[in-house]
C-alpha cells in the first residue's frame, strides 16, 4: 500500500490558490481513477483505489500547511508503513509555472507543508514538485502562494493535472520515467507537422526565468523575421545578369 499525500490548505478561501496544487493533483487523480468517496480520516480527508494493482491512500491534510505532518505520520503509523511509501505532491517556486520533476529524500528549502513532514516521518519520502514559478522577490513569496491561479494559467494548469493523472500509475510503481513523460505528452505535446508547440507560460505574477528577454527586449525583436526564415523570403530575388547591373548603376 501507498499514501499520495497533496499539500494545501483547507477551506474554500483556499481551494484555487497556488499553494494547493497538491490538492487539485489529488481530486484530478481521484476523479479520473475511480476512487472512493473522501471521508474524514487522520486530520484530513482521504480516498482509498487503486492504480494498477496498488493499493493507494490519497490523503489531504485537514490542518493548515505548516502542520501537514501530523495526518501523514498518524496516517503512516496506522499501516504501519515507511517513508518509502509515501508521495507528496507540492507546489513548487523554484519550477517554472507547468514543469514538473520528482524527487526523493532531500531538503525542505523553506516549504512550511515540506518541513512539517520531515519533522514527522523523516526526508526519505518521494515528492512530485508541482512548478508554479517565484514572484521575483522573498518578500512577495506569501501572497503570491496564498494568491489564486490566474485565468491565463488556466490552460497550462489543466494540461498538468491531467498529465499528472495520466501517469498515476506508473508513478504508483516508482517508474518515474514513464511519469513525468505522461505528464510531458500532456504539457508539451508533440509538435505537428504544420508547426512548433507552444510551452507553457509563465504565470503573470511570476519573474522572468534566468536568461529571458524582458519586455523591452521582445518589444525591440518584435518586428525581426522569425530565426528559422530563410533571407531570401525578405527581399525580392534579384534575376538581373551582371551586365545588366552594372548598366543599372549608371541610369
Amino acid at each position: 500500500m501507498q499514501i499520495f499525500v497533496g499539500l494545501g490548505n483547507p477551506g474554500g478561501k483556499y481551494a484555487r490558490n497556488r499553494h494547493n496544487i497538491g490538492f487539485m493533483a489529488l481530486d484530478r487523480i481521484a476523479e479520473d481513477h475511480g476512487f472512493g468517496p473522501w471521508r474524514a480520516r487522520f486530520q484530513g480527508e482521504v480516498s482509498e483505489g487503486r492504480l494498477g494493482g496498488d493499493k493507494v491512500l490519497l490523503l489531504k491534510p485537514g490542518t493548515f500547511m505548516n502542520l501537514s505532518g501530523q495526518a501523514v505520520g498518524e496516517a503512516m503509523r496506522f499501516f504501519k508503513l515507511e517513508s518509502d511509501d509515501v508521495t507528496v505532491f507540492h507546489d513548487e517556486l523554484d519550477l517554472a509555472p507547468g514543469k514538473c520533476r520528482v524527487k526523493t529524500g532531500g531538503g525542505h528549502a523553506g516549504h512550511n507543508g515540506l518541513r512539517s513532514i520531515h519533522a514527522h516521518i523523516g526526508e526519505a519520502y518521494h515528492r512530485v514538485r508541482l512548478g508554479i514559478g517565484h514572484p521575483g522577490r522573498k518578500d512577495l513569496v506569501a501572497a503570491y502562494v496564498l494568491h489564486d491561479f490566474h485565468k491565463a494559467d488556466e490552460d497550462w494548469l489543466d494540461d498538468l493535472l491531467r498529465g499528472i493523472s495520466d501517469g498515476a500509475g506508473e508513478l504508483a510503481r516508482r517508474e518515474t520515467g514513464k511519469f513525468q513523460n505522461a505528464v510531458a505528452l500532456r504539457v508539451n505535446p508533440p509538435r505537428s507537422s504544420g508547426g512548433k508547440q507552444d510551452k507553457a507560460p509563465a504565470s503573470p505574477d511570476a519573474a522572468p526565468a534566468k536568461g529571458a528577454p524582458g519586455k523591452s527586449a521582445i518589444a525591440a525583436d518584435a518586428g525581426a523575421p522569425p530565426p528559422d526564415r530563410p533571407a531570401e523570403a525578405e527581399a525580392e530575388r534579384d534575376d538581373r545578369s551582371p551586365l545588366q547591373k552594372l548598366a543599372d548603376k549608371f541610369r
